[in-house]
């Protein structure tokens, strides 16, 4: 089973609705995909802590629908 990039981007505009969010299909099959998501949530969290925050946003579907999400997170630049 496999993840599209809309559903996948619409799990993480539900959880980070001020967020620019960048994906891309790394092997086209759906399962595998790099990530780039700016969201004000992030701000003064640890890098280990933002990952946390957008693997509940998938609401347990990493390691199901999902298999591999390359993560970058970042704050908007003042």
């Amino acid at each position: 089973m496999a993840m599209s990039v809309s559903e996948l981007e619409g799990y993480l505009t539900k959880a980070f609705p001020d967020a620019q969010i960048k994906i891309t299909d790394l092997a086209g099959d759906g399962d595998h995909y790099s990530c780039a998501i700016v969201s004000e949530a992030f701000r003064g969290l640890s890098r280990v802590r933002q990952h946390q925050l957008v693997y509940q946003a998938l609401e347990g579907h990493m390691g199901g629908k999902l298999h591999a999400l390359a993560l970058q997170t970042s704050t908007p630049e003042a």
